[in-house]
């Protein structure tokens, strides 16, 4: 198939295909692994590139407004106070209880090694891989630490939709689910329409946004999905994780607000805190108590916004961490300045903190396994730091 594709020809495939590359929140998989240790592990990977500078807000610098413009928020603006210099985006306030309760935290300016070209493919697999470039692995790391672990086994498998998450893929016996939702894209015709709309973001933008009018962000009139796919996913990811599982992968899509941010990247904060949310309440104080859930995105989104009221791919961005075992009430990470001249290419959030490292740490403190295994075979060619106290 040539690799040229008009922007006339995709739309006419899209109509025949009667989907929308914004329309799922899930498209891959949710995957599972029992595992001979007590504490319980969720990954989650949100697709598209989250916007860290809008969902967790440093409104304490003092370049932020005049950077930020109409996506400045603060709490003057109805964000809620973290902690006197960040504020949470309003999309995330059902998750303030579990900051004040200790149990919600972040990791702010981190990236993976990936830069400059900003392919959402590429950090993609490169965050999954947990590798400093492409091509350096094949598997991913949470499959690599299960390797490292004896006595890992499957779970029992209902492969229902389609995908995989690369994160899990390996060697290692893991189990496959997928929740049953009326698909709006294939894994293959969303490749498909990346490749078309990653170089023009104004393209992008209008197909996005026809996309969230069409269909109330969720899928086009005709085929939609159903609104609480991620609590469907969330609750069978808890059930598990009651029982011998001890780790769970998912990915939450619609993070590629490259238009009108403001409100696309609403339903998707919706998702995150509704999955939270529904993990803490379906597992169970006792097990909640033994869990910590990481969610990561391939790259941040860029410092000023574009002319149709978005952001574009960044570098700098944020993770979120929570759970019974995190250390929460905490913006964790060495925050760089909005100012011209901190700006990594004078136009994204620079990077202070490798995302691996936190993610390390975590398994290090979840498992028992030793440093050198983390930085040589979880995540080959990390240098993990210091431990920043990410658990209790």
């Amino acid at each position: 198939m040539a690799t040229d594709l008009s922007r006339r020809a995709f739309l006419a495939r899209s109509a025949l295909i009667g989907c929308s590359a914004a329309a799922s929140p899930f498209l891959t998989r949710i995957s599972l692994a029992a595992a001979p240790w007590d504490a319980r592990l969720v990954v989650i990977v949100l697709r598209g590139a989250m916007d860290g500078l809008d969902v967790v807000q440093p409104y304490g610098d003092p370049d932020y407004a005049s950077v930020r413009g109409a996506l400045a928020g603060g709490p003057q603006a109805g964000a809620a106070d973290l902690d006197g210099f960040f504020s949470l985006h309003p999309g995330l306030a059902p998750l303030m209880p579990l900051w004040s309760a200790g149990d919600l935290g972040f990791v702010h300016a981190v990236s993976t090694p990936y830069r400059d070209k900003r392919s959402h493919f590429d950090g993609q697999d490169i965050l999954e891989a947990g590798a400093n470039a492409l091509g350096q692995v094949r598997d991913g790391w949470l499959n690599r630490l299960l390797t490292q672990v004896p006595g890992v086994e499957s779970r029992t498998a209902f492969a229902i939709g389609h995908g995989e998450m690369k994160v899990l893929s390996g060697p290692a016996p893991v189990a496959d689910w997928t929740p049953e939702v009326d698909l709006a894209l294939s894994p293959q015709a969303m490749r498909l329409a990346e490749r078309v709309m990653q170089d023009d973001p104004a393209f992008h933008a209008a197909f996005t946004e026809a996309s969230m009018l069409a269909s109330g962000g969720m899928g086009l009139p005709g085929q939609p999905e159903k609104a609480d796919a991620h609590v469907e996913v969330a609750r069978f990811a808890a059930e598990q994780l009651r029982g011998d599982t001890r780790i769970a992968a998912f990915s939450i899509n619609g993070w590629d607000t490259h238009g009108r941010q403001v409100k696309t990247i609403v339903p998707a904060l919706e998702r995150l805190a509704g999955t939270i949310t529904t993990l803490r309440d379906s597992l169970g104080p006792a097990v909640w108590g033994r869990t910590a859930i990481v969610a990561m995105t391939e790259f941040g989104r860029t410092v000023r916004i574009n002319g149709t009221d978005g952001t574009d791919h960044g570098t700098g961005g944020a993770m979120v961490l929570a759970g019974g075992m995190v250390r929460g009430g905490k913006v964790h990470g060495q925050w760089p300045g909005l100012d011209e001249a901190s700006l990594f290419e004078r136009r994204d959030l620079t990077p202070t903190g490798d995302v691996r490292a936190p993610a390390a740490w975590i398994l290090r403190g979840l498992t028992g396994l030793d440093r050198t295994a983390m930085e040589q075979v979880v995540f080959p060619g990390l240098d993990m730091g210091r431990d920043a106290g990410f658990l209790r």
